[in-house]
C-alpha cells in the first residue's frame, strides 16, 4: 500500500469537525512539537474548504506544493506529523491515478493537551520550563472568589414554555461536531505481566482503572521503559492505601530517566526511518535486505543487537541520543553511521570520531539510508587510499559488508537472509 505522496497524485479535503479559529492552540501547543511547516499544511488544507463545505474539490499535490513553496519530502514529513498528533487522517486509493483523502480534525483543548502525559512532557522539553509555565498560565481559568456573590442565573424553564403545536420530527443525526483525532500509542510493555509481578498485599489490583492502565502505558512509551523497569517504577509509586499515585509515578519516571541521561528529559524523535524517506526499490538482494533493516529498526534496537546481552552501554546510548536529538539525523541514517563506525573503529563508538563523520553527513543533508551508505562507502575509499599513500601497502581495514559491489545484484541465499534477520535478534 502506498504511503508516500507524489506531486501528480490528486487529493480532496474532508471536514470531519467544526473548524474554528484555534490559532493560539495550534501555535502555542502543537507547533513546538510538529514544526511550522506541518501547521502551515494544516491551515492550507483548511483553505481548500469553503466556510460551509464538508468536502473540497479535487486538486493535484503540485498545486499544494506550489502554494506552500515546499518540496514533496517536506510535505510528506509535515503530513505524517499531522497524522501522528491527531490533526488529520489520510486515506489512499490506487487506480490509474492515485487519490488521497485528508480528513481534518480539531486540535485538543488546552486542558486535554496539557493533561495528556505524552504531550505535556513533549511540550515541556521542546520549549523549556520557563516558556512551558508561561503557556500553562495563559490557558488557566481566572480564579474569582464568588463567595460574596449570589447566583441569579435563570433556568431554561424560567424563561421558555413548550408549545406542542410547533413540535416536528426532524432528522438530526450525522450533524457536524467538534471531532478530535486520537493519538495512538503502541507500547512494548505487557500490563498483565507487570501486575502479576506485584503481589496483592502491595497493590490493590482492583484500583487499577482503564484510565490508570492507559496512563502507565503512556509513561512506559515516553521513557522507553520495559516490563522490568515499570514494575520497579510502579512499586515505588504505590501509596499507603495500596493504589498507584499518578503524580508520584510521573515524578519517579522523571527522576529515574534524568539520573540515567545526565539530567535530560525525553524528547520527540522519529522512532525509525520515516516512511517518506524509505527506499521504494523491491528485491531480495543482500543490499536491499540491509537497507530494509536500517530503515525499519529503531537506533536503540539496532545498537542493542550489537551486544550479546542486548544491553548497550550508557555511553553508546548517549551517542545515539546526541545523533538523533542534537544533530537531528534520521534514524535510518544513524543506523548506517553506527554500523559503519563499529566496523572501521574496532567495534567502538567514540564520541569525537562519531561527531566528525556525523557533522559531515549533516552538512551534506544526508536523510536516506541509501545516501548514507553511499557517502560512507565514498569516505571509506578516500580514507583507505590516503592511508595507503602515507604508510604504504597497509593491510586493509575491516569494512561493512554492504560496501561489496557484488551484493547489489546477487540474490541473497536462504542462509544469508536468516543471518540478516538474526542480526537484530543478537544471535
Amino acid at each position: 500500500m502506498k504511503n508516500n505522496v507524489l506531486p501528480a497524485d490528486t487529493f480532496v479535503v474532508v471536514n470531519k469537525t467544526v473548524l474554528q479559529e484555534d490559532r493560539k492552540l495550534l501555535i502555542s501547543l502543537y507547533q513546538p512539537l510538529i514544526g511550522s511547516t506541518a501547521i502551515s499544511l494544516y491551515y492550507t488544507l483548511w483553505t481548500y474548504l469553503d466556510q460551509f463545505e464538508m468536502m473540497s474539490n479535487e486538486y493535484t499535490h503540485t498545486t499544494l506544493l506550489n502554494n506552500m513553496m515546499i518540496t514533496i519530502n517536506e510535505m510528506n514529513d509535515a503530513r505524517v506529523k499531522l497524522e501522528a498528533i491527531g490533526l488529520i487522517k489520510t486515506y489512499v486509493r490506487e487506480d490509474s491515478i492515485t487519490n488521497f483523502v485528508y480528513e481534518l480534525y480539531s486540535p485538543l483543548s488546552a486542558k486535554e493537551f496539557l493533561t495528556n502525559p505524552v504531550l505535556n512532557i513533549a511540550l515541556k522539553n521542546a520549549v523549556g520550563i520557563t516558556e512551558f509555565e508561561r503557556i500553562v498560565e495563559y490557558f488557566k481559568l481566572p480564579n474569582i472568589n464568588l463567595k460574596k456573590y449570589n447566583d441569579i442565573t435563570h433556568k431554561f424553564s424560567d424563561i421558555f414554555l413548550w408549545n406542542e403545536s410547533h413540535d416536528r420530527s426532524i432528522d438530526v443525526l450525522n450533524l457536524r461536531n467538534k471531532n478530535k483525532g486520537k493519538i495512538t500509542i503502541i507500547s512494548k510493555i505487557d500490563l498483565a505481566t507487570i501486575f502479576n509481578l506485584i503481589p496483592d498485599d502491595i497493590l490493590n489490583h482492583k484500583s487499577i482503572t482503564r484510565d490508570m492502565r492507559d496512563y502507565i502505558t503512556k509513561i512506559a512509551y515516553i521513557y522507553n521503559y520495559d516490563n522490568e523497569a515499570m514494575v520497579e517504577l510502579i512499586r515505588n509509586s504505590i501509596t499507603d492505601k495500596h493504589t498507584v499515585d499518578k503524580k508520584r509515578l510521573r515524578d519517579n519516571a522523571d527522576k529515574y530517566y534524568q539520573f540515567d541521561h545526565m539530567g535530560k528529559l525525553p524528547s520527540l524523535i522519529y522512532r525509525n526511518q520515516p516512511e517518506y524517506l524509505r527506499s521504494n526499490k523491491q528485491g531480495m538482494t543482500k543490499k536491499m535486505q540491509m537497507i530494509h533493516i536500517f530503515e525499519t529498526t529503531s537506533p536503540y534496537d539496532f545498537i542493542s543487537s550489537k551486544y550479546r546481552t542486548g544491553n548497550p552501554t550508557q555511553n553508546d546510548l548517549k551517542i545515539i541520543a546526541y545523533l538523533l536529538l542534537d544533530l537531528d539525523l534520521k534514524p535510518g541514517v544513524v543506523n548506517v553511521l553506527v554500523d559503519y563506525v563499529l566496523k572501521i573503529n574496532n567495534n567502538k563508538l567514540i564520541k569525537s570520531f562519531v561527531d566528525t563523520i556525523a557533522g559531515q553527513w549533516k552538512k551534506n543533508n544526508i536523510e536516506t539510508v541509501e545516501d548514507a551508505m553511499g557517502i560512507a562507502e565514498t569516505e571509506y575509499k578516500k580514507r583507505n587510499n590516503r592511508d595507503k599513500k602515507q604508510i604504504g601497502n597497509k593491510k586493509q581495514e575491516l569494512k561493512p559488508n554492504w560496501f561489496n559491489q557484488d551484493i547489489k545484484s546477487n540474490e541473497a541465499s536462504d542462509d544469508e537472509i536468516r543471518e540478516l534477520e538474526a542480526m537484530l535478534a543478537g544471535k
